[in-house]
């Protein structure tokens, strides 16, 4: 086949640099050369001790009782005085500017140069004010509204000191077991691309100096999501074709809209911890894509190479994640303690330190903060601008965009005036769980419950009874969530309610801190008694609503069978609960589409729509063979598939065409239709199929989509264009390639649901 190489040409995975007993300095693809040299930087750079640069690459966490007095000994008292010798670049969990200020003062004003302190944080969707999840938020497909509530969450961690967030999470799984799918924009490559760039310029903003934007933090890179079978932290082990093509787009994304920073992952990758990588941060972040900010690691993970096995203590461990181009030690140790010493027995290049500190010291640099190292530290800024009411009003709109129909049997939804309806369930009255996991700034107990949000609507009859509780305990951040298996004493109470009212709404899922970091499960399903819970009020009433609040796609093929109507909700944070209730009373049409595939069952995971299709992908002449890829208990078919949402109206897709003009692109019209009596959003997915190719292509692939608002009887034309961008890919050695032949497009509202036309290309 002709191939056109038309990117940027990586190098084959090598691995020799990364020997755990070969502790010469390394050279790699990048040699710093690329990075860009700021006047005051350099001149800065010239004055610094080697003991400073060093100190720029150290990382501590909170370490004392900023409302007390300096610490007095102990480690405590040792990251005080490196704090004041200037050697920390920076500080993370240090929140609110009386805290930030006084930490920044002592860098700034003991130190010898007087370098500022960068303050990093967890701010993964919002702030005080929370919006929903990111995987609920990609599951709106609206890229503006991503980037606005970005934006909201930089303006207010801004205002509490902070210039750092250590977000967007832009890995790609495909694995629901993995608790830090919540974290990210789902399963599509594609899809994901387009959300990272709007989370990092929602957080940067177009000038890194203005004080209510903060650096972003792409992460974590790389291959963090296919952790095998779902577990945190584990191992992946994957080609160079799922490496290029799935796992690193994304994180090119972030790369093209100027990312502050990176930060590497907890596993390891083909048998190399991603923090001492190479390949992935020399040869392909810092070299082939040209990155300038700088790489931190995650929490500790320098110090782990030690425990993946390629390193046989902390120094060796350090000497290979620095010139493996890890430019910043989070919470280890390892840079502050063994850094010089392997300087100065020439086992770690002092330009590797050179470059890592220029890095850190040129993003602080744009961020402003040697112009005022005071500039986050405004407390008048920090009470107008946290919990401003633009700001719920912002993220309420955010929540409602987020929510998915899954089913909507016999028009159930939305509730009509004048009806008779019971609400029930553990998260019925629940104001901790819909904040969702990843909140640390935020206060407890402080989103909307479903039951304040429906209470508004005086129109209706309404009775709450919690059913069953679904925790034992409030769970802790460091302890496994006990749930509750033995209490029933609330179901009976539900079924007699059920049986008095017309309709019944049932509010189930997961707890907020049941998905997030740490959080994998084996099991899917509705945690603790909530199904015994659901089939006993289905026996006595069978029009149900059910409400889902989780993390993560859930197993539930009983519902799907069932259940009348079903309404996939998420953990939508601050306002979630008068999100849910202008949905489900019919104020807000649901515009919400899947961005991560519904598994039947969880031994059908790793399960993504953009699949293979095998040698024998269905039975041939006998239906009854059984040599064919399938399970022998299970449908091959998700419960709901990527693309999957139902609205309150319905469209009509047609005029469908698709033509090969004189620039070798494909165009694509397609005209979409308002055919109910609503007015509503629909999402317009555009996919292909590479029919024959040197490297085996997926039987789908997402490559645009517009959401498009129509009123009733209205009609729109899209038109989309097909390039090598679109059309080409990666091959094995990770060549960007485009090929000639068959392609076939599909346009339609979800990726079950789709119209076909061939074209073939040049």
């Amino acid at each position: 086949m002709k191939q056109i190489t038309i990117a940027y040409i990586m190098l084959c995975l090598i691995y020799s640099c990364n020997s755990t007993k070969d502790m010469s300095p390394a050279t790699s693809q990048d040699s710093g050369d690329n990075i860009e040299k700021i006047p005051f930087v350099e001149d800065l750079l010239q004055k610094m001790t080697l003991e400073e640069k060093i100190g720029q690459m150290n990382l501590y966490n909170g370490f004392y009782d900023l409302t007390g007095p300096a610490p007095a000994g102990g480690d405590a008292a040792i990251k005080y005085a490196n704090l004041s010798k200037g050697y920390v670049g920076g500080m993370l969990n240090v929140r609110g500017v009386k805290n930030v200020r006084k930490l920044q003062k002592i860098a700034v004003e003991e130190s010898r140069l007087g370098i500022p302190l960068i303050f990093g944080y967890d701010v993964i969707h919002g702030f005080k004010t929370l919006a929903p999840i990111p995987l609920a938020e990609s599951a709106s497909w609206d890229l503006e509204a991503i980037e606005q509530s970005a934006r909201i969450a930089a303006m207010e961690a801004s205002a509490a000191g902070l210039n750092w967030t250590f977000a967007p999470m832009v890995d790609i799984s495909r694995d629901a077991r993995w608790g830090r799918v919540m974290e990210g924009a789902g399963e599509d490559t594609y899809l994901a691309s387009k959300i990272a760039t709007a989370r990092v310029q929602g957080f940067q903003g177009n000038d890194l100096s203005d004080p209510s934007t903060i650096a972003a933090c792409a992460k974590h890179f790389a291959a963090y999501g296919f952790a095998e079978s779902g577990k945190e932290y584990n191992t992946v082990d994957m080609s160079n074709v799922v490496l290029h093509n799935v796992i690193l787009p994304p994180f090119k994304a972030c790369v093209d809209a100027e990312v502050a920073t990176f930060m590497n992952a907890f596993n390891t990758l083909n048998g190399v911890p991603a923090t001492s990588h190479n390949y992935l941060q020399r040869d392909v972040l810092k070299g082939a894509w040209n990155f300038q900010g700088f790489v931190v690691s995650d929490w500790g993970s320098v110090g782990e190479i030690v425990t993946h096995g390629q390193a046989s203590d902390e120094k060796e461990a350090g000497a290979l994640a620095v010139r493996a181009g890890s430019d910043m030690d989070m919470e280890s140790y390892v840079y502050i303690n063994h850094l010089k010493e392997l300087v100065d027995s020439n086992r770690v290049n002092k330009e590797d330190i050179e470059d890592a500190a220029r890095r850190i010291l040129n993003v602080k640099y744009k961020l402003g903060l040697f112009d005022d190292p005071y500039k986050y530290c405004d407390e008048q800024r920090e009470k107008e601008i946290i919990r401003a009411s633009e700001h719920r009003a912002a993220v309420l709109e955010m929540a409602k965009k987020s929510i998915v129909l899954l089913k909507n049997d016999r028009e159930l939804l939305p509730i009509r005036p004048n009806q008779k309806v019971a609400v029930i369930g553990p998260m019925v009255e629940e104001k901790n769980s819909p904040l969702g996991s990843w909140r640390l700034a935020s206060d407890d107990h402080t989103a909307v419950s479903i039951r304040e949000g429906l209470e508004q609507y005086e129109n209706i009859e309404w009775t709450f009874a919690e059913g069953v509780r679904l925790l034992d305990a409030a769970p802790a951040f460091v302890l496994e969530t006990k749930i509750n298996m033995d209490d029933r004493t609330g179901i009976d109470e539900a079924v007699s309610i059920a049986k008095e009212n017309d309709v019944v709404i049932m509010a189930l899922g997961e707890h907020g801190f049941q998905s997030g970091e740490a959080r994998s499960r084996t099991q899917l399903d509705l945690p603790g008694l909530q199904q015994e819970l659901l089939e006993a009020v289905y026996a006595v009433n069978p029009n149900i609503v059910l409400v889902l609040n989780n993390g993560r796609p859930l197993t539930i093929p009983w519902a799907k069978d069932n259940i009348p109507a079903i309404l996939e909700a998420w953990q939508l944070g601050t306002e979630s609960g008068n999100a849910i209730a202008q949905v489900l009373m019919g104020d807000y049409n649901p515009s919400g589409k899947l961005t991560v595939s519904f598994p039947r069952a969880v031994g059908q995971l790793p399960l993504y729509y953009n699949q293979k299709n095998t040698g024998r992908p269905v039975p041939m002449d006998n239906q009854e063979m059984v040599f064919w890829s399938h399970f022998g208990d299970e449908s091959n078919m998700p419960l709901f598939p990527f693309g999957f949402g139902l609205s309150y109206t319905s469209f009509k897709y047609s005029d469908f065409q698709v033509h090969l003009n004189a620039d070798n692109n494909i165009d694509v019209r397609i005209k979409i239709a308002n055919t109910g009596q609503r007015q509503g959003e629909e999402v317009v997915q555009l996919y292909i199929r590479d029919l024959a190719a040197s490297i085996t292509r997926p039987v789908l692939e997402l490559k645009g989509f517009d959401k498009i608002d129509l009123k009733p009887g209205e009609s729109k034309e899209l038109q989309f264009s097909l390039t090598d961008k679109e059309l080409g890919f990666y091959n094995d050695q990770g060549r960007f390639i485009v090929e000639a032949g068959q392609f076939d497009v599909f346009v339609g509202g979800s990726s079950d649901k789709l119209m076909k036309k061939t074209v073939d290309r040049k």
